[in-house]
């Protein structure tokens, strides 16, 4: 284990040991026991998991001596999907069995053992099976509830662990899957520059340092992670695991997620991907344009001086409470209406609150701006990256229209509270000017259409 993993435990709440290097699996049986005494262990898995690590668990448990309750395996295909179903599914299994539970999978499966383990108030021990998220370390599930997308509320993992040799295995996808999870960091920090900068969320520090510290490295060996690497694939899955474990201090995703993530969000909850075979399209795919696109905003936007915006006219422009309403139902489903309404009315500002906050802008500007480019990388090098490590980096490449992905810069804006650059220009009256010129000839997208 890494010193920057350990110091990070030292503050977690609920995660108190990370396994992670080579032949990590052949010490679950020992930190199960450290951790849980002599409390009996169900295994959870799907088909695939079981095969690739669920098996070697089950070995290791059993010849330790570790009392096992019969596995509970979901079915291989078709694959396994975060929705609050499964839940209800597990959580009534697991009810019936006094044991702790020891998810064996990824994303999906960690997420589904990670809420019905919360909501049965037991511990639970995940073995990772791909470097493919963040969310290992993280508290809380991203479960699609009645087709809403959200981060339910629930302990993180008492264990993680995390072999080397088994990660390095994983479909390369995954793995690709994972560094475009990660790089969303970048255009994330620069989000929560700007909400501290206008007194929205504080920045703190040390959460900071957790995630941002070793960030540039575990993303700057893109081609070695293609060529499955196992000690590159090592450097992406602390940057991931440092990234859960810092959403776990600050009991919340601000340290990982910004717009980049609502762009993914929103095309979740429309169920973009959901139906692509073999796989579905993953959570990092998504990730990985939506940071392109950030960057790409971010770019235009820096060309700006705000110190000589026009706070007047952009007070005037601002929509009042039944027109932000009414824009948001426009431009979502009707099932999902009510949701983002609450969403974007939680943000909503009075006209008074509104200059408040632009003037603070406009007499920090040269400061702000330092700190966002110090922070951010070009959109065309995000791109660079994304494409070594084989991960997407074009709206093409996960199979959006044109139309639906220049819209997703407007509606990606009401689907949470969360304040990134989208809030900012659209207080500012500016983020349809700036999208346009996106698109426009000479704009970032313009060239790649």
């Amino acid at each position: 284990m890494s010193e920057l993993i350990e110091r990070a435990l030292q503050t977690s709440t609920d995660t108190k040991a990370v396994i992670a290097g080579e032949s990590a699996i052949a010490q679950v049986a020992e930190v199960f026991r450290s951790t849980f005494g002599d409390r009996p262990a169900i295994v959870v898995g799907d088909e695939r998991t079981m095969a690739v690590a669920g098996d070697a668990v089950v070995q290791q448990l059993t010849a330790a001596g570790i009392e096992l309750a019969e596995q509970y395996v979901f079915p291989g295909e078709p694959e396994l999907y975060a929705r609050y179903e499964n839940i209800e599914v597990l959580r009534d299994a697991l009810r019936e069995v006094d044991a702790v539970p020891v998810a064996v999978g990824a994303g999906t499966l960690n997420d589904i053992v990670k809420r019905a383990a919360g909501e049965l108030e037991r511990p639970y021990l995940v073995v990772c099976t791909a470097s493919s998220m963040d969310g290992y370390t993280a508290f809380g599930s991203s479960i699609a509830v009645d087709g809403y997308k959200q981060t339910l509320n629930c302990p993180a993992p008492a264990v993680c662990l995390a072999d080397w040799t088994v990660l390095a295995a994983a479909p390369a996808e995954m793995t690709a899957s994972g560094y475009g999870d990660l790089l969303g960091k970048v255009p994330a920090g620069a989000d929560w520059i700007l909400a501290d900068a206008v007194g929205v969320e504080a920045l703190d520090d040390y959460v900071w340092g957790l995630v941002q510290g070793p960030l540039r490295a575990s993303l700057s060996r893109p081609d070695a992670l293609a060529a499955g690497d196992e000690a590159a694939i090592g450097e992406l899955t602390e940057g991931l695991l440092m990234s859960g474990l810092a959403m776990q201090a600050h009991e919340s995703s601000r340290p990982a997620s910004g717009a980049e993530h609502q762009f993914s969000h929103l095309w979740e909850m429309e169920g973009h991907g959901v139906d692509i075979t073999p796989r579905r399209l993953s959570h990092g795919f998504k990730v990985a344009v939506g940071s392109v696109s950030i960057a790409a905003l971010y770019e235009r936007f820096l060309e700006r001086d705000l110190s000589q915006v026009n706070v007047d006219d952009a007070v005037a422009a601002y929509p009042d409470a039944a027109g932000m309403e009414a824009r948001s139902r426009a431009a979502h489903q009707p099932h999902l209406a009510d949701e983002i309404v609450a969403q974007t009315l939680a943000k909503h500002l009075s006209p008074d609150q509104l200059r408040e906050r632009l003037e603070l802008v406009r007499s920090s500007w040269p400061d702000l701006k330092a700190k966002l480019q110090a922070q951010l990388m070009p959109a065309a090098e995000l791109q660079r990256m994304l494409r070594a490590a084989g991960a997407p980096a074009h709206p093409y490449d996960i199979e959006l229209t044109w139309a639906e992905f220049r819209a997703t810069y407007q509606r990606a804006q009401m689907i949470r509270k969360r304040y990134t650059v989208l809030d900012l220009l659209l207080e500012l009256n500016l983020l349809d000017e700036l999208v346009d010129e996106l698109f426009a000839p000479g704009g970032f997208w313009a060239e790649q259409e």
